[in-house]
């Protein structure tokens, strides 16, 4: 299952060999393409080992690409002890069954990255360009490049999104591009090209060159931004740790009982990005939105774009025996694996779409309101996903529900069409009413 990542992906892209994962997602195999990928120990441990003390919390079908070969090497350098404060994770907790719904622990995190932003001082603006003129050779320089290449990602692979940030500020710009490139290498884990050769063990790997990256000691050139990054924005290690835990589920789990199921899976893989990003994106400074409200408007986004995904899908991850639909609404609409299986479109089926879509609608209305709340610059891409995504929803209508052998997509002419109108709502001023807490 792909993941949604919030930004407008191209279709027909293959990421394959752009990141590396050939046999370095093998259980001990390194592979390294170019030295100057990669980062010395003592280089690493000397230049972005300066996160400032009050960020240190308590807390599929894809273009190839061979311009840049982006190793993803799962063994992390850094052996030493791990001391990094831990936030309480009620959501990536597999132990045991939950005494709450999937929404109530997702809430409870949303409360926590509210809280953290919250903490930031009110007051506190620097300049946080990269100037490689000044930079000292092996230092700056390689940190100026390691954005850049961040950038290049985002530009070949999220072309729309890619278009809006350039409207933030340049430090914003830089920030968002290293998190969707974090989030795109962690899909392709288990949903790439070689995801047969991945482990769970594997993905204990690659959540500890996470956490090493939060402390500063990155492994690679990609790495390398994403760690810049967590010291200039309040952004939490958290929902870096959930949407690994999403790919475990993946590697796990191939039915969904019920909604509250699915809706941690969309958390997961999906709604984490929301989480992520509005710390960077920045909250309208006239909004009168509480910060919480904003939080959960981006998780709704993530979560209605995942299940969008899902619902445009279906054909393809019934191929590969997986079915992320709810097992009780299928039962209810008098469907079953068997007959997602067949591939027919049937009365029983369309009634049980039009359900699903209405679903994923409501969770679009509620994220509408956040995108306003956001920082003029940053609404621009938000609400290029937004409308982009939803209108998959239409597509699937129009070909009558036939979501096991016809892909709904959008046309480039809709696309085109779809950007005036998503520039013409970001520069509508956030709400004077809005402080709703859904």
């Amino acid at each position: 299952m792909s993941v949604a990542l919030l930004w407008v992906v191209s279709p027909n892209s293959q990421l394959s060999n752009c990141f590396g994962f050939v046999d370095s997602v093998r259980e001990e195999n390194r592979l390294f393409y170019s030295s100057r990928f990669l980062y010395q120990h003592q280089t690493r441990t000397a230049v972005f080992n300066s996160r400032p003390k009050q960020f240190n919390n308590n807390n599929n079908n894809k273009q190839k690409r061979n311009s840049y070969p982006l190793d993803t090497d799962l063994r992390h350098p850094c052996s030493s002890g791990i001391d990094l404060p831990e936030i309480s994770c009620m959501v990536a907790s597999t132990a045991g069954e939950v005494a709450m719904s999937s929404e109530e622990m997702v809430y409870n995190v949303v409360l926590k990255q509210a809280a953290l932003v919250n903490k930031q001082p009110s007051g506190v603006t620097r300049d946080l360009d990269v100037n490689p003129d000044i930079a000292l050779p092996g230092t700056l320089s390689l940190l100026s490049e390691a954005y850049d290449r961040c950038g290049e990602v985002c530009a070949e692979y999220a072309k729309t999104f890619y278009l809006g940030t350039l409207l933030m500020t340049p430090e914003r710009r830089r920030a968002i591009w290293a998190i969707y490139v974090w989030c795109r290498r962690t899909d392709e884990l288990v949903d790439g090209p070689n995801a047969s050769h991945i482990t769970p063990t594997a993905l204990d790997r690659w959540e500890s060159r996470l956490e090493d990256l939060f402390r500063g000691r990155p492994f690679d050139m990609l790495d390398a931004g994403l760690s810049d990054t967590v010291t200039k924005f309040p952004v939490d290690i958290q929902p870096f740790r959930d949407m690994i835990e999403g790919m475990r589920m993946d590697l796990r789990k191939s039915r969904y009982k019920n909604f509250d199921e699915l809706y941690l899976y969309c958390y997961y893989v999906a709604g984490t990005v929301g989480l992520m990003s509005v710390p960077v994106m920045g909250i309208a400074p006239d909004s009168q939105a509480t910060t919480e409200s904003v939080y959960n408007a981006a998780l709704a986004l993530g979560i209605a774009n995942q299940l969008t995904n899902i619902l445009r899908d279906v054909g393809e991850d019934a191929q590969r025996g997986r079915v992320y639909l709810p097992q009780d609404e299928l039962a209810q609409a008098g469907l079953s694996d068997d007959d997602i299986f067949a591939g027919e479109v049937t009365n029983k089926w369309r009634n049980f779409m039009k359900n699903q879509i209405k679903r994923a609608r409501m969770f679009f209305d509620m994220a509408e309101n956040g995108v306003t709340e956001l920082s003029e610059a940053s609404r621009w891409p938000v609400w290029a996903s937004l409308l982009l995504y939803r209108q998959i929803l239409d597509e699937i209508e129009a070909n009558d529900y036939n979501n096991f052998t016809k892909r709904a997509y959008v046309s480039k002419a809709k696309k085109i069409a779809a950007l005036p109108i998503a520039y013409a709502k970001s520069l509508l001023r956030p709400s004077r009413i809005y402080t709703s807490k859904a």
